[in-house]
Order: C-alpha cells, then structure tokens, then sequence
C-alpha cells in the first residue's frame, strides 16, 4: 500500500471510574471512538457500567506518523445526542523514533523493551510504560487519563506492524468519517 507506514490495532480494554452521564440511574452507556486522519471506528457500547470492560480490537493505517490518535469515550443515549465523557490522544512519535533507531527490529528478541515512556505534559499516561518489540510489531500497554471530563481512565494497548512495500489485506471495521 502506497505511503502507508504501518497496521495499528489498538485494543480498547476497559475503562475504571468512568463519569456519570444518566443521572436518573447512576451510571452511564459507555464507548470509544477511535480517529486517525480521516479514519474513524469505535467499541461496542457496554451498558449500564461505569467500569466497563470491551476488550475490542480497533484497526487503522498509518500514513501520517504526525498525525495523532484520538480516543473519545462517549455515553449513547437513545433520545438525545451522545454524552462525552472525555478524550485522550496518542503520539506516534516515540513508535516512529523506535522502528528509525533500530532499522532491524526483526533481530530482536521478542519482550525487548525498546524505550520506557513516563508521564508528562505531553502524554496522558498514568504511570510508566514501555514499548515492546513483539515479533513482527512494536507494542505498548498504557493506562490513559482522561481530559475534560471529572474523572475516567482506560486502559488501552497499541500494536503497530511497521508495513514494507507490500500489500496488505486489511478488516473491514475500518470507516472513513466525512
């Protein structure tokens, strides 16, 4: 596929503390919405929760290392729009900087941790992590805060498969937004 770097699959594991958005009944109807570019896919909703658990694997194409990954959690509502209940995002940066230091991952063992990522300003991270090279993609299990919502983390992997000139066939889960 021409000018694609990479396969993303992120698996959307669960959310802790999420916020309240049906008031009446204390809890919420939660989901994520994935966007890259202009692709966008999201989970499955997970009603009545506000711990709740998807285990959903999202797939995309990375054609602009640039350009960020969103994770949106939304509260489906049946007679009004959608509630949000926060937004994270992702830096492609430090998985693009891993796949140009070591041009031959391939040689690695798999479980070689190839950078630690702390918290900071920049990323929304919880606690520490690490990039993984596991066999033919770089991975990374990250517990994400929340922004503009009172409280809510999710706990998100990131799988990326770096793309040589070949072409790939890809899941139909993928939707391009408007």
């Amino acid at each position: 596929m021409e000018g694609v770097m990479g396969i993303l699959r992120l698996t959307i594991k669960k959310g802790t503390n999420l916020a309240i958005r049906d008031w009446t009944r204390g809890t919420s109807d939660p989901y994520v919405v994935a966007t890259l570019d202009h692709q966008k896919t999201k989970t499955k909703v997970v009603s009545d929760n506000c711990n709740p658990v998807w285990d959903c694997d999202l797939t995309m194409i990375i054609k602009d290392p640039k350009a960020p990954i969103t994770l949106t959690v939304h509260d489906k509502d049946t007679f009004s729009d959608d509630d949000n209940m926060g937004v994270t995002s992702l830096d492609l940066n430090p998985y693009v900087e891993c796949m140009e230091m070591c041009t031959d991952l391939h040689h690695l063992p798999v479980g070689t941790k190839l950078e630690t990522v702390q918290p900071d300003e920049r990323n929304n991270l919880v606690e520490e992590s690490y990039i993984i090279w596991n066999k033919d993609a770089i991975t990374q299990d990250m517990l994400l805060r929340l922004n503009n919502v009172e409280t809510g983390e999710i706990e998100v992997q990131i799988e990326i498969t770096p793309v040589e000139n070949h072409l790939l066939k890809l899941q139909d889960d993928i939707v391009e937004s408007e």
